[in-house]
């Protein structure tokens, strides 16, 4: 038998020999090291309990999209569907309030339950009587809908972005390539200012909404100096190099920034040059939160809104787009030469 942890009281749940447990623990008996919780197999009832402990941890998006994982799992391995299998949304929202677009952005974390009564009925529908799981779900559900420092910018960002912001700080590590601009959580404050004016007329956006949005970018950064940052890699392409922004001034400035952060122990850049390989042609980024949550893949559209999958063969798909691209770039210790090549140049 595994050794006992000592750190946190031990609590006996029951889980779905084929459930939430084998799917996100990878481990479905014994004790986790993620929650200190023993878990034994049966039957009759199957939960992740991961919510319990690291409810207080999260985020507000974070917790939404915990959420919404652990009541998508529940009803996908219920086996009260047809043939014994799990509830369609259709089904499952049968009795409530809700439509099935409302529970489609619930699952994704993008929404939470304004009545706490429609969240009881569904998992009552999923056959949990379990009280302390119950009380985990709507705890979980109500302190995500407390409101966090991501509240003040929200009607600055484009659909989808504000879950893709809300969830940055949540990641152990990120992976990152732009083909034609310095990636965000890179550029100086001159080069977003500078971005967000040449697109002021043609957006028709403000003088405060441009101050705002880059004060958010500036935010976002905070995520690799903070005590446990995110590991970051970011593959840039040649053209975002040379795209002059702002002027030569601004350019240098960034360069250097660029420099000074691609020595940094937990960030990597690697540049993409001019020459015939394989390049995806849009912008994405991954997001890894070790075993905390699934892995997740964001694109923009032409629509300017963001779009976000953590499908195993969507995030598989980008991953390969990825790892390929780092095949064909520059070395990370050729960035810095290739800097100072540029600035040469400006």
């Amino acid at each position: 038998m595994p050794t006992q942890l000592q750190s946190k009281p031990t609590r006996i749940f029951n889980v779905n020999e084929s459930g939430l447990c084998t799917l996100l623990h990878k481990q479905p008996r014994g004790a986790h090291t993620l929650c200190n919780t023993r878990h034994t197999v049966r039957k009759d009832l199957h939960i992740n309990t991961r919510a319990i402990h690291m409810a207080a941890k999260r985020g507000r998006t974070g917790q939404r999209l915990e959420l919404g994982i652990q009541l998508r799992q529940l009803r996908e391995n219920c086996g009260l569907g047809d043939r014994g299998g799990g509830l369609t949304r259709k089904q499952a929202i049968q009795g409530t309030r809700l439509s099935e677009a409302a529970l489609q952005r619930i699952e994704t974390g993008s929404l939470n339950f304004r009545n706490v009564g429609d969240l009881r009925k569904l998992i009552a529908r999923y056959g949990v009587t379990d009280e302390a799981v119950i009380e985990s779900l709507t705890s979980l559900n109500r302190e995500s809908a407390n409101q966090d420092w991501l509240t003040q910018y929200r009607g600055l960002m484009p659909a989808g972005m504000p879950g893709f912001v809300g969830l940055e700080p949540e990641a152990r590590s990120m992976k990152a390539y732009h083909p034609t601009l310095v990636y965000g959580l890179l550029q100086t404050r001159q080069y977003a200012q500078a971005i967000h004016e040449v697109q002021k007329p043609v957006e028709e956006t403000t003088s405060e909404l441009v101050r705002s949005s880059v004060e958010l970018r500036m935010k976002r950064q905070e995520v690799l100096t903070r005590e446990d940052p995110v590991r970051l890699r970011v593959i840039l392409g040649e053209a975002a190099l040379r795209y002059p922004v702002g002027g030569a001034d601004v350019m240098r400035e960034q360069y250097a920034k660029l420099e000074e952060l691609s020595a940094w122990d937990h960030i990597t850049i690697q540049v993409l040059p001019f020459r015939w390989n394989y390049r995806a042609t849009h912008d994405f980024a991954i997001l890894d939160f070790g075993d905390a949550l699934p892995p997740r893949v964001q694109i923009d559209n032409a629509w300017g809104a963001l779009s976000t999958s953590d499908k195993p063969r969507e995030v598989d798909r980008f991953s390969r787009r990825f790892d390929s691209m780092v095949a064909s770039a520059l070395p990370p210790e050729d960035t810095p030469d290739f800097l100072h090549r540029l600035q040469r140049e400006l």
